[in-house]
Formats: structure tokens, C-alpha cells, sequence
């Protein structure tokens, strides 16, 4: 029990050093409007250099990757099904279904599955 907690304070602190330690040494020392700014053959830039980003497009592959990770943890309750009680399997994949299913209603009232409006 004290080898966990040790452990797991030591790991907090190396964290929280390094963390401090990257943003310390990535500060910038020059802050000059013309080394900023992007080069565009000595001229102000006539565009911004980012295209614009779709925000529904990125909410729909984070959809996506959910359901990539609900797939991941269902997969495994059909291979466990002759080695586990079948009232008590039934009963864990039926409320994770009902999870799943609700998120999914909550996802579609919220209107975050419809692309175009």
C-alpha cells in the first residue's frame, strides 16, 4: 500500500516538473510583430493561412471515435458469455445497451447527427 502511494506521488512529481519545465523553456524571448507575423515576400498576407474548419465535421468523428471504443467493449461480452452466469451477463449488457442507446437518443435530440441544416 505505501509502494503504491510512493510510487504514484513520484510519478505526480516528475509529471508536474517536466510539465513545468516544458512550458518554461518553450516560451518565446522575442515578442516582434514582424517575426511573427508569416513571410509573404515582405508584404502583409492578403488571406489567412489556415482554411476555415467545419465544426460539425470534427463533432462527427469524435462520434465516430466513440463508437469505435463502444464496439471495442462490446466485442469481448460476446466471448465471455459460456464462462460468466447468463442472468448476470444478460443483465451488464442489457443496461450497457440501454447506456449506449440513450446516449445516442441524447446525440440526436441535441441535433449533433444531422450534417447539413
Amino acid at each position: 500500500m505505501f509502494l503504491s502511494m510512493f510510487m504514484s506521488m513520484l510519478i505526480l512529481i516528475i509529471a508536474s516538473v517536466v510539465m513545468f519545465l516544458a512550458s518554461l523553456l518553450s516560451k518565446k524571448t522575442m515578442v516582434d510583430r514582424e517575426k511573427m507575423s508569416p513571410f509573404e515576400c515582405g508584404f502583409d498576407p492578403k488571406s489567412h493561412s489556415r482554411m476555415p474548419f467545419s465544426l460539425r465535421f470534427f463533432l462527427i468523428a469524435i462520434i465516430f471515435l466513440i463508437f469505435d471504443v463502444e464496439i471495442a467493449l462490446i466485442l469481448p461480452m460476446i466471448m465471455i458469455t459460456k464462462f460468466s452466469n447468463l442472468m448476470i451477463w444478460s443483465y451488464t449488457s442489457m443496461f450497457f445497451i440501454f447506456l449506449l442507446l440513450m446516449g445516442l437518443y441524447h446525440e440526436w435530440n441535441q441535433g449533433a447527427l444531422e450534417w447539413s441544416e
